[in-house]
């Protein structure tokens, strides 16, 4: 039985250990627990296939992202978690016209080879008021079926309660790499050391220091999030459409009346945990205008998390230069939600020595990592 170690329980790290133990894996997943954690702040939207991004290395990898989710869903509901997060209830994006022709375009091009997207159908201001109550009377909407709501919190939860049925072991607690001969043997805790066949990164945001006893800078950093929780009194917006708005904001319902808006992108904040005056005016600001339905919600609260981000803006998988039995994924950004679990399962077949289904060489991990000087 081979034997892996995963530092990192973010969703990325929760998929790797799930699909590892599933693989048959004797798997130890440690994680520290840092406040932020991007998975544990974050509720989103899985639909890449309108994004105007043009990088055909990160469509291809959110794009199998999407594609799996219901797949793992399943299996997560024969294990008994039925608590995902997780639930298809399409998407209105609501924009000026001009901006909703090039997302058509681009929605039905990529259609033909993603029909997991459903219907998709452009929608009047009062046609996306019937899906989307809080919708403004100014604005029409493009509807895509497919798309779905996730809460981080529950989907990384059901995916580390699935893996510790199948035998996974949770600790709790820093880790720090044990270096045996210039190779990396095993994982130091507060708890004791750990020795695997495996060793794999996936500490977010948090990732860098890691490295660093290696001799070795990771070019990842934090993007600071800030998040809105709001309160509705209609309770009947579980099967309401999650929304996206301009300036890349975006509103999911939850049942019970349970809203979530954000969020922020933050360059420059490094691990500021604190939740600012301007950070919430610029999500209500851009948000009410496009739903203006949302100004009568209670605001329930308010969080913040630190989305793992690298200089190129692409995601890194890999096994780690000069160490073999070292892996790593990161840099997720604010596609963690839609993306996590896809890469996660190939980051424990890369540990577990399977056939990936994606192409390593547009992921590069040399890239990423430079030696200190």
């Amino acid at each position: 039985m081979q034997s892996v170690i995963i530092i990192g329980s973010g969703i990325l790290g929760a998929s790797a250990a799930y699909h590892a133990a599933k693989a048959g894996a004797a798997v130890t997943l440690i994680d520290r627990g840092d406040a932020g954690q991007a998975t544990g702040a974050a509720a989103g939207i899985v639909c890449p296939w309108i994004s105007q991004r043009r990088n055909q290395a990160w469509y291809g990898l959110a794009k199998g992202g999407a594609a799996y989710y219901p797949e793992l869903i399943r299996e997560l509901e024969a294990l008994g978690e039925h608590e995902t997060g997780y639930k298809q209830v399409g998407i209105v994006s609501i924009h000026e016209d001009s901006k909703l022709d090039k997302m058509e375009e681009k929605a039905r091009e990529r259609r033909l080879g993603a029909p997991e997207m459903g219907e998709v159908r452009r929608l009047s201001p009062e046609e996306t008021r019937a899906r989307f109550p809080f919708a403004s009377e100014h604005y029409g909407s493009l509807y895509v079926e497919g798309a779905a709501r996730v809460d981080g919190r529950a989907v990384r939860d059901a995916l580390i309660h699935a893996a510790v049925s199948l035998g996974a072991v949770q600790v709790h607690g820093d880790a720090a790499l044990i270096v045996e001969d210039g190779q990396v043997a095993g994982v130091r805790t507060d708890s004791g050391d750990y020795v695997a066949d495996r060793i794999v990164s996936a500490g977010g945001a948090w990732a860098a220091d890691l490295f660093k006893p290696l001799g070795l800078l990771l070019d990842v950093v934090p993007q600071k999030a800030q998040i809105l929780h709001l309160q509705n009194d209609e309770k009947a917006t579980g099967q309401w459409p999650v929304a996206m708005v301009p300036y890349g904001q975006y509103i999911v319902p939850f049942e019970d009346g349970r809203i979530v808006a954000g969020a922020t992108h933050e360059n420059d904040a490094g691990f500021d945990m604190k939740l600012t005056a301007g950070g919430i005016h610029h999500i209500l600001d851009k948000t009410i205008d496009a739903a203006p339905g949302i100004a009568a919600c209670e605001l329930a609260g308010a969080v913040t998390g630190f989305r793992p981000a690298t200089t190129s803006a692409l995601p890194f998988i890999g096994a780690v230069p000069g160490h073999p039995r070292l892996f790593a994924a990161n840099g997720l950004g604010a596609s963690g939600l839609t993306a996590g679990p896809y890469l996660g399962r190939e980051l424990a077949k890369l540990a577990l020595g399977e056939e990936l289904a994606i192409d390593l060489s547009l992921y590069p991990i040399e890239e990423v990592f430079k030696k200190m000087e």
